[in-house]
């Protein structure tokens, strides 16, 4: 007997309404990416491998997918890596290609090599999936789709106060309240590391904080210990674990706390802009807080830091996440190019909204009517009016065969069709249709006008 296909582990296969329900989602959050003015662009699903290696630290660059060489390239594989045990190397060497781990670095690549044809400030947005060798679970998936806009050749802070907006704005229109839209400064978290002494660790620093939400205050701090972080240091950072208030009074904390450090203080005065700003302009449904621990583990963000939190009645993370990379066209060529950027989490959005039951009962995949067959004569009589409804924008089908009564009607249960068109003999002589509600029972004769003001 043949063995039963499956699919790998972190990917999905996805049915009518799980695709009809991505695609409601997709449509929303692409609608206000046009609304703020950003642009579609599409990269390819795989990048050359030194293009994406060293972008995302030594934790990313071990969960990028690796596309291993064919043909005469495979006798470009390091043997001698492979006998010393450097399988690092050896890996690297058996590959020049890789899938892309997100949309931000293949876009800094976008726009160096399209540079001349580009407008500066130029406004993006890219809806394409991504992979990742990650640990599959709730919510975290091998591959993905992200939803990424970004604005490149601009270092100004209204920038970051628009993405908020825009943030707010699509979970809103999605019906998802509660949601909380964290904030933070890479320049405070440098300035954080170089006031308690460990400004040499400041990846291992961040990298750590950034669990925070994940194995807690002591993981951190075993963390942190472990990556060489002294006692003392952790001392000087235990403020952060309890920081509170209200956005402005967190500002002032970090304020002191940063006095001594130049780039902290930056990092704080950006942030207070930001803050301002959004008390003056107000958010519809989302909550805007500055979480000081908040890293985001990526080593190319240079200033703010966004992560969207779900509402706590879903308890799932994260749900979107960005922030400002000037200097990340840089390592391609092009200096000087501000950028900053934010992504939508596709596949956790999709959750969210089935967990609190937001979807609109009009987002389905079904037929709203099924034409029922009664043969060849009755199907040439009732394609004119099909054709018609479908043109008005009423998604209408045919049953194919000319089977029992009773199969056609339990099809139509099945796919949750709530209208069914009868049209037989005596229905064609008489040239008119007779709609019946399936939910209630209840039926109507009816002209094809009639049939399309009825099912609008």
């Amino acid at each position: 007997m043949a063995q039963k296909p499956s699919i790998p582990k972190g990917t999905r296969d996805f049915s009518p309404n799980e695709v009809t329900k991505r695609q409601y989602i997709i449509a929303t959050i692409k609608k206000h990416f046009e609304h703020f003015g950003f642009q579609p662009i599409e990269t390819p699903s795989f990048e050359n491998l030194d293009t994406l290696m060293g972008k995302y630290g030594e934790e990313g660059d071990r969960l990028i997918f690796k596309i291993l060489n064919s043909g005469d390239k495979v006798k470009k594989a390091n043997i001698q890596a492979l006998e010393e045990n450097n399988l690092a190397l050896f890996s690297n060497s058996l590959s020049e290609k890789a899938l892309r781990y997100d949309l931000t670095v293949p876009f800094a690549r976008y726009v160096v090599q399209h540079q001349n044809e580009i407008d500066f400030p130029f406004r993006r947005y890219q809806i394409q999936p991504v992979w990742r060798a990650d640990n599959p679970q709730k919510g975290r998936f091998r591959e993905f789709y992200q939803c990424d806009a970004d604005v490149v050749g601009s270092k100004s802070l209204w920038q970051e106060v628009e993405l908020i907006q825009l943030y707010d704005a699509v979970f809103t229109d999605l019906k998802v309240e509660g949601v909380t839209i964290k904030v933070n400064n890479r320049k405070i978290l440098s300035g954080i590391a170089e006031v308690i002494g460990a400004k040499d660790k400041l990846i291992d620093f961040t990298v750590a904080l950034d669990k925070l939400d994940k194995i807690g205050e002591d993981g951190v701090k075993k963390e942190m210990l472990a990556k060489g972080i002294s006692e003392q240091a952790l001392e000087k950072v235990q403020p952060l674990f309890a920081f509170s208030g209200t956005f402005s009074e967190k500002i002032t904390q970090l304020s002191a706390l940063l006095e001594s450090s130049e780039e902290g203080r930056k990092g704080v005065e950006e942030l207070r802009f930001i803050c301002d700003a959004i008390d003056k302009i107000g958010l519809q449904s989302a909550v805007l807080n500055l979480d000081v621990t908040l890293a985001r583990g990526l080593n190319y963000y240079t200033g703010a830091i966004f992560e969207v939190a779900a509402p706590e009645t879903v308890k799932l993370g994260s749900i979107g996440g960005g922030g400002r990379y000037d200097d990340l066209t840089g390592i391609f060529g092009l200096k000087n190019v501000g950028g900053v950027g934010i992504s939508f989490g596709l596949d956790r959005i999709y959750l969210v909204l089935e967990e609190l039951n937001a979807f609109p009962e009009t987002v389905s995949s079904t037929s709203k009517v099924l034409f029922l067959n009664y043969g060849d004569d009755e199907i040439l009589y009732v394609l004119p009016a099909l054709k018609k409804l479908r043109e008005a924008g009423i998604k209408s089908e045919l049953y194919p065969d000319k089977a029992k009564m009773d199969k056609q009607y339990k099809y139509a249960d099945k796919k949750g069709i709530q209208y069914v068109v009868i049209a037989g003999e005596t229905e064609k002589n008489n040239n008119i249709f007779i709609l019946k509600n399936l939910v209630t029972g209840d039926q109507k004769q009816l002209t094809t006008a009639q049939l399309i003001s009825e099912l609008s």
